[in-house]
C-alpha cells in the first residue's frame, strides 16, 4: 500500500463508505429543489425569510433523507462491530450489498412517488440490516 492511500479491506467496509457517499448526496438532492423554489439568492443569503414551499419531488426526497437518517447510524454500527469482531462473513456481505443498493433505489422511487414498490425496497434495506445484525449473534 503507498502512503497516503487508505485501502477499504472488505466488501463491507467499501459498502460503508459507498453508503456514506450516498448519504452525502441525499444532503444535497433536497436543498437543490429548495433552491429552485426560492431561488439562489434566498439560499446564499441569511435565509431571514419564510420559504416558498417546495413541490412536492423535493419534499418527498426530504423525507427519503430522514428514513435514511432514522437507519444510517444502525447500518454504521453494525457494519463496524461485525468488522471489528471479525463476523465478516456472507450474511454481512448481502446485508451490506441489500442496504446499500435498495437505498440508492429507494431515492428515485420516493421521487417519483411510486408506492407500494417503495416500501417493499425499504423491505430489502431493513432485511439486510437486519442480515448484518444476525452476523453479529450467529
Amino acid at each position: 500500500m503507498s502512503e497516503g492511500w487508505i485501502l477499504v479491506t472488505t466488501p463491507e467496509l467499501t459498502m460503508l463508505a459507498a453508503t456514506l457517499v450516498l448519504a452525502f448526496v441525499h444532503i444535497f438532492l433536497p436543498a437543490a429543489g429548495r433552491t429552485l423554489a426560492n431561488g439562489i439568492e434566498w439560499n446564499a443569503g441569511p435565509r431571514d425569510t419564510t420559504p416558498k414551499e417546495p413541490g412536492p419531488i423535493t419534499r418527498r426526497l426530504e423525507r427519503a433523507q430522514a428514513n435514511l437518517w432514522e437507519t444510517l447510524p444502525l447500518f454504521i454500527g453494525a457494519v463496524l462491530t461485525a468488522h471489528v469482531a471479525g463476523e465478516d462473513g456472507l450474511l454481512t456481505f448481502w446485508g451490506t450489498q441489500a442496504y446499500f443498493w435498495a437505498r440508492l433505489i429507494y431515492i428515485p422511487i420516493y421521487a417519483f412517488g411510486i408506492p407500494m414498490v417503495r416500501s417493499l425496497v425499504w423491505l430489502v434495506s431493513v432485511a439486510g440490516l437486519v442480515a448484518i445484525f444476525a452476523a453479529l449473534f450467529t
